[in-house]
């Protein structure tokens, strides 16, 4: 359960080796994290990239975990609520980008992809939202990506699978309303990771360690969804509006 100021005390982690979920981590260890269970394909290397928690003192548990192994998800998320819970806050870091010109040369690549990027966050954010449903509370909180919002050229395997990814968390939420438990979306722009390494970056690039503060901040705030950096909540919200009177000036001559 959270302390008496609502602070996390016990985190799950779905790919506990993304880097932005180890620095939200980080910052929780500095309010009263206590215990963090990582899952993913490397538990040594999960672990090993944590030790930055276990020198504050939080306990570290690292599980294996496959995002495309869809028929394993129940079991293994059952099994760490009934082990190490209850969870305060489980964070969803799973998928993968992927490259736009391989997926265009080899379909099944694109389609495993996809599996990890929708169908295995789809499958495992279930699970976990039944699990927390019953413990009576809880955030989950799910990276999605602003790429989820304007398919473009290339990233649009990625992108679509991160607008899938969206809608499903959203309607999570609404599942979940009155229970207790929440889920908080996440949308971050370009971010400079291992994952993004030699590609260019974007207008409002970032670091790990500023989506992992937007992150904090949502939580504080109960917020339902948390744009990284927050401007570009209003950039897309330009788009939109640019559309829509696109659209109307399209539209205008066939009304008369």
């Amino acid at each position: 359960m959270t302390d008496a100021l609502g602070r996390v005390r016990s985190a799950l982690v779905l790919g506990g080796g993304s880097e932005i979920a180890l620095a939200t981590l980080d910052r929780l260890a500095a309010r009263g994290l206590r215990r963090a269970v990582l899952l993913g394909r490397r538990p040594e290397v999960m672990r090993e990239a944590a030790r930055g928690l276990i020198s504050k003192d939080v306990e570290v548990v690292a599980l294996p975990f496959d995002a495309d192994a869809i028929d394993s998800h129940a079991g293994v998320l059952g099994s760490a609520f009934a082990t190490y819970g209850d969870f305060d806050l489980v964070l969803m870091a799973v998928g993968t980008l992927g490259d736009q010109a391989t997926f265009e040369s080899d379909p099944t690549a694109a389609g495993h992809a996809a599996i990890s990027n929708y169908a295995g966050a789809v499958s495992s954010g279930m699970a976990a939202g039944s699990a927390l449903r019953e413990q009576g509370h809880g955030t989950l909180v799910v990276l999605s990506s602003v790429a989820g919002q304007r398919p473009r050229r290339d990233n649009y395997v990625y992108g679509s699978a991160k607008a899938g990814l969206d809608a499903f968390a959203r309607g999570l939420g609404e599942a979940l309303r009155g229970t207790g438990a929440r889920v908080m979306v996440v949308r971050p722009g370009f971010v400079r990771t291992r994952m993004t390494a030699g590609m260019k970056p974007r207008v409002f690039a970032q670091t790990a360690d500023q989506v992992a503060t937007a992150i904090v901040a949502g939580l504080d705030s109960g917020a339902s969804v948390v744009w990284a950096p927050p401007p570009l909540r209003w950039m897309f919200l330009a788009l939109f509006v640019m559309v829509l009177f696109a659209l109307g000036a399209l539209l205008a001559p066939q009304r008369r």
